[in-house]
């Protein structure tokens, strides 16, 4: 008995937060190395962030990667995510990651909210700060939108208070969490109008740019208004924000513009693995598990096609394209993702990996992985809302943009001009991708054209290795429209959701059957409240 306690306490840390790190033993842990008995708001960005963004890469590569046909596992075996098979262990790594490190971005607002440290500062920065206030808002909405959007209905408004005493904190529902989040990101633009000043080593993400942050959280916010923009009973509301955000008044929500907005931890480019700011593609995954699963034909065929700067290896290093794709001996050549049981496929179109012969350019260490959101993925966000007539300004011009700015992210030498940039002209017109008013907005047959489809089809790749992205859109939009092959599982149905891990039903039961009561099963299929009509 007394080890099953000892159990249910350890996997309550994942939501109440008791501690951050596991990587040392835990009388060097209770040992304070610096003498201090209270910590400051500057101390808090850091870790919490790289750990974040740790798991999102690692679970993009193999969860949000194998789902939306960026890569296929060559695998007969059962459990394989790319046929939909998708276990019930694949909920824990995210949802424990996430909610442990919201205990210090939590903790960021409290700390750098106190009037006890009102005339008080290190460095010349002050400690009772808005700044840092606002950016444990964004930060906060950025990883509970992650959970929320991944999971459903989750603890929200009594998660990570175990230190007081709440060790069974309520499912908050979806559309509350959200509601909240956008007042959370309201009160942040705020907060950050001041500029107040911060440490510039305690940013990993702008290196102390405040404004930069301010841009962040309202484009976090433009991007989760859209999310629940096709939502009934809150439609109205959220698509009157987006316009106020961009028509009405621009000046108060400034948004990310351009890539040197683009919010991102840089990693160190090496191959170290302790090294600060190391590539979780590197530190955690060997190269031979980097470079064992193909490419999707889906992800490599359409890059061919419009023969993108991204894989040409003029834009690249010594013969090797930005992207690191390796071609096969037929060329830039994918499995069919989905492909039934049995069926002969060869890997052909893989990554490179580091460390391996003719491999100068691997994304397993590019220092430029480390994306929490990116300018292109606004300016699609925009070219959504003008195609659906929610906003001024052309849906064309912000979907050229789009592509430049994807594009250019990789690539910084080219498309610098943007929408009107000639190179960018030129090339939508030889892709065959170029925009046309006459088309309808939406159309879900396969091969037709739509202004949803040529505008969701650039966004996944400019959401390429950011978290989940590519998922949640296609739950929203159903695009792009990508090919269901023969051998999926789960009725050929794209999972609609992670279930809840296993150590909830024990620890939580009152709150998680609460949740499975209002949510509805607690399976991969079942709808979460913005999917719902």
């Amino acid at each position: 008995m007394k080890k099953n306690n000892k159990i249910t306490i350890y996997a309550l840390l994942a939501i109440i937060g008791f501690n951050t790190s596991c990587t040392k033993d835990f009388n060097e842990v209770n040992t304070d190395p610096i003498g201090k008995s209270e910590v400051e708001a500057y101390q808090l960005m850091t870790f919490p962030l790289v750990n974040v963004l740790n798991a999102n890469l690692v679970r993009n590569r193999n969860f949000n990667n194998e789902l939306m046909q960026v890569t296929v596992d060559r695998n007969d075996a059962e459990g394989r995510v790319f046929r939909y098979d998708v276990r019930r262990t694949w909920a824990d790594l995210t949802w424990n990651a996430w909610y442990v490190n919201l205990t210090d971005l939590k903790d960021m607002y409290s700390v750098a909210s106190d009037p006890a440290k009102a005339n008080k500062a290190y460095q010349g920065v002050p400690l009772l700060n808005k700044s840092y206030q606002g950016i444990s808002l964004i930060t906060q909405s950025w990883v509970y939108s992650l959970l929320t959007d991944t999971y459903g209905d989750v603890p929200y408004s009594e998660a990570n208070d175990g230190k007081d005493g709440n060790y069974q904190p309520k499912f908050d529902r979806q559309k509350d969490i959200y509601l909240d989040m956008f007042q959370k990101l309201e009160t942040a633009n705020n907060l950050l109008k001041d500029g107040t000043i911060i440490l510039s080593t305690s940013d990993p993400v702008f290196k102390g740019d405040v404004a930069k942050w301010r841009r962040l959280g309202n484009s976090l916010y433009l991007r989760l208004l859209l999310r629940v923009s096709g939502k009934a009973e809150i439609a109205s509301t959220a698509i009157a924000k987006i316009k106020e955000m961009v028509d009405t008044n621009p000046a108060n929500y400034p948004i990310m513009e351009n890539n040197t907005h683009t919010a991102r931890i840089l990693w160190n480019g090496t191959n170290s693995t302790t090294a600060a700011f190391s590539s979780p593609l590197m530190a955690g995954v060997r190269p031979v598990d980097f470079r064992s699963p193909g490419i999707a034909e889906f992800f490599i065929n359409n890059l061919v096609v419009w023969n993108d700067p991204r894989i040409q290896a003029a834009y690249g290093r010594s013969g090797v394209n930005r992207f690191g794709i390796r071609p096969g001996t037929s060329g830039y050549v994918g499995i069919p993702s989905g492909y039934a049981p049995g069926t002969a496929v060869n890997v052909e179109s893989r990554f490179y990996s580091e460390g391996e012969t003719n491999s100068p350019l691997t994304l397993q260490t590019d220092a430029n992985t480390g994306i929490i959101m990116n300018c292109a993925e606004v300016d699609f966000i925009l070219a959504e809302a003008a195609a659906k007539g929610w906003i001024n300004g052309s849906a064309q011009n912000y979907y050229y943009k789009g592509i430049a700015d994807a594009i250019n992210y990789w690539i910084p030498t080219i498309m610098t001009g943007g929408a009107t940039d000639p190179m960018v002209l030129s090339y939508v017109d030889a892709a065959d991708i170029e925009w046309n008013n006459a088309l309808p907005l939406s159309n879900q047959t396969p091969g037709a054209l739509s202004k949803m489809l040529l505008i969701h089809q650039q966004k996944y790749y400019a959401l390429f290795l950011v978290d989940f992205q590519q998922w949640f859109e296609y739950r929203r939009t159903s695009y792009p429209i990508i090919p269901k092959g023969a051998g999926l599982a789960n009725g050929g149905r794209m999972p609609a959701r992670l279930n809840y891990p296993l150590v909830t039903q024990s620890t939580n039961p009152s709150s998680y059957k609460d949740a499975v009561a209002a949510q509805g099963a607690d399976d991969i299929n079942t709808l979460v409240w913005w999917q719902k009509p």
